[in-house]
């Protein structure tokens, strides 16, 4: 087997690209069940004030490029993000309410 060679002799350039879990900091391997994980405002009619709704989608290589993916190295993290994500939205919430017109 040769090795590539682009034609000034000097060896082409590789590329590699990891991932670490956003929550434990794990890097990705080849064979992980990761997840993918974000936020979005949303609304469900006219009336009813803008509030975030909290995706998650199982790996996906061009998603995990996204500024806004959190990246989840397995059930554990994921659940420990998506308990994160619900004290801030229900502190939002509470404050919301106990703060009207503001």
């Amino acid at each position: 087997m040769r090795k590539a060679q682009s034609q000034d002799g000097v060896a082409p350039v590789t590329w590699t690209e990891t991932f670490n879990c956003d929550i434990c900091g794990k890097q990705k391997g080849t064979v992980d069940h990761w997840w993918l994980a974000w936020s979005e405002p949303y609304s469900p009619h006219a009336e009813a004030p803008e509030r975030h709704m909290f995706k998650i989608y199982p790996w996906e290589n061009m998603l995990a490029h996204d500024s806004t993916a959190k990246h989840l190295c397995g059930q554990a993290c994921l659940q420990k993000l998506v308990d994160r994500w619900l004290n801030v939205e229900l502190g939002a919430t509470h404050s919301a309410a106990a703060h009207p017109g503001k």
